[in-house]
Formats: C-alpha cells, structure tokens, sequence
C-alpha cells in the first residue's frame, strides 16, 4: 500500500538517508568527481542541513511510503523565484526521489500528481523544477506530464557547474 505523509522534524534522519541515497542512485554517473558528489551529498543531505529546511516555512516536505518503508520524498519551495518562470505565485519542485529499486513500481506519477494537488489546494498556479540535461529518463518524464522546457539553470556541484534545463507547468 502506498502513502504519502507530511514530513516532520522527526523524520529528518528519514529524510537525511533517503535524500543520501537517492542523489547518489540518480546522479552519480553525471558527477565529473566522485569526491565532488560525496562532498555534495555531505553538505546537502547532513543532519543539520535537513533540519534547517524542515524548519523554514518555505519549504514543504513529503515522504512517500511503500508498506510502511519510506522509499522517496518530495521538497516543495514556495514561491521560489526565477528569471524564466513568470509567475510569482508559484512552488518550486526542488526534489522529487524514489528509490531506485521502487521505481519500477510506477509511484513518480503518483507522488507528481499528488504534488501538483498540494500545490492547487495552496492556490498556487504554477510548478516549476530543474532537471540535468543530460537526464534523458526524467526530461520524459516531465514532458509527458505536460512541463514546458523555459529556461535553464547552472546547478552547482563541489564549484562545478552543470546545466539544467528549468521546466514548469501551470496547474
């Protein structure tokens, strides 16, 4: 059975663990450096770094669950701000991850649909996300669920920089 809960303060490790994993699982064969993926993965996904964005009002965090086993989470910031996205009423989907083995279980669609629902019920009118180029599977991902390729992103890894490509829908 599939659930998806509102994260909360005492799901930081939960969400620490996952978050070090799944990064690792989707990203690592982009990372130029292994050294600057743990580096990344260190800073991003510490204890303390989880719980300063749990604790900021901005941020919204969701873990989905298979049987009772968190297997993925989402992170929403609200009204993000970026050049290419023209809305000022909008959520920015910072991370969406499942566990490798759980995703051909077909659950991104369901965490996806169930984000775009949070953000409607928050009266916000547009999703938008990043997504590395070079991330064939998740670019179709995304097109198929109806994101328009609007601009494009640095996103930094260790000082590195790698190009993204900015999606968004209006919802």
């Amino acid at each position: 059975m599939i659930k998806i809960k509102t994260a909360k303060e005492t799901d930081i490790g939960i969400l620490a663990l996952l978050g070090r994993i799944t990064y690792s699982e989707s990203h690592s064969r982009f990372i130029d450096d292994q050294n600057d993926l743990s580096k990344y993965i260190d800073d991003a996904f510490s204890i303390s770094k989880i719980e300063q964005d749990i604790n900021n009002p901005n941020n919204l965090f969701y873990i989905l669950y298979v049987d009772d086993l968190p297997v993925g989470y989402v992170k929403l910031v609200l009204n993000a701000i970026h050049k290419s996205v023209v809305s000022q009423n909008n959520c920015r989907l910072e991370r969406i991850y499942i566990l490798n083995d759980f995703i051909p279980l077909k659950i991104g669609q369901q965490l996806l649909t169930f984000v775009e629902d949070k953000a409607k019920a928050l009266q916000l009118d547009t999703i938008w996300l990043s997504v590395y180029m070079k991330n064939h599977r998740a670019i179709r991902f995304y097109q198929r669920n109806e994101f328009k390729n609007v601009g494009e992103l640095n996103f930094i890894v260790n000082g590195k920089e790698y190009e993204n490509i900015v999606f968004s829908k209006k919802i």
